[in-house]
């Protein structure tokens, strides 16, 4: 009796799996059957590419800020960088009258700029180091802060000559589109990637001036993706170092 007993919950155990299985099964070769259907493979939830960057929101991101392929009129030789500071939008030059459009924050009153520089070095979770006039202003800033996502500068940096000007990622996407830095010109941590992996040391900026024409003519919404997989996600802090968390630091 007892060796009956013992049997019995194994085989209830056994029922109860190939009646799951039983409803299951019409289940998973229906996906698989529509997957067909429709012209594409039938894949799990999680299978993104390995090259894809997931961006923000876009429903949170006005669209003349969102990178695109535009039209865009200029003489300047493919691979410049322009920056369109009157309306928060940076350009990078693809030639025969396009141009990768990104949003920017660009200089608050009194602390925009512009010129030509060249990209003289580059930098990826780069650490701060707040510039002397910086600190005169806002004494409250740290002095040094460690790369990683809680940095001000973001995932990437590009410095400008030997300016204290960078282009460089945020830590606070919402200024996008804003007047807001002592200069320095700052990009989402996705666009930054993005254009970092475009760009090379010795890369020609221009910065016009606020009241300059605006020189892109529309365009379409093509989807721009990053050349190649960046070496980790742009939201992902450098293995072994720690961002200090700090309350609200802004970059230059």
């Amino acid at each position: 009796m007892t060796q009956s007993s013992d049997r019995r919950p194994s085989s209830r155990v056994a029922s109860a799996v190939v009646f799951v299985s039983a409803l299951l099964t019409p289940f998973v070769v229906s996906s698989a059957a529509n997957a067909q259907a429709f012209g594409y493979a039938y894949a799990q939830p999680s299978a993104y590419p390995a090259d894809e960057v997931i961006g923000s929101d876009e429903g949170a991101t006005p669209e003349r800020l969102r990178r695109a392929v535009v039209a865009f009129g200029t003489t300047e030789a493919p691979g410049t960088i322009i920056i369109d500071t009157g309306n928060t939008t940076l350009y990078y030059v693809l030639g025969q009258g396009r141009a990768i459009r990104y949003g920017v924050g660009v200089g608050r009153e009194g602390f925009t700029w512009s010129g030509v520089q060249t990209v003289s070095r580059k930098a990826e979770w780069p650490d701060w180091h707040p510039p002397a006039e910086m600190i005169a202003r806002q004494p409250y800033l740290p002095r040094f802060m460690a790369g990683g996502p809680g940095n001000p500068l973001g995932a990437r940096a590009m410095y400008l000559g030997t300016s204290q000007y960078r282009i460089h990622g945020t830590n606070d996407p919402s200024t996008i589109g804003k007047f807001v830095s002592s200069g320095c010109i700052r990009l989402t941590n996705e666009d930054i990637t993005d254009l970092f992996s475009r760009v090379n040391v010795g890369t020609k900026v221009v910065v016009l001036p606020k009241n300059a024409p605006v020189m892109a003519r529309g365009g379409d919404t093509r989807t721009v993706r990053p050349i190649g997989a960046p070496s980790r996600p742009a939201v992902a802090a450098p293995s072994g170092r720690q961002a200090m968390n700090l309350i609200a630091p802004q970059a230059n």
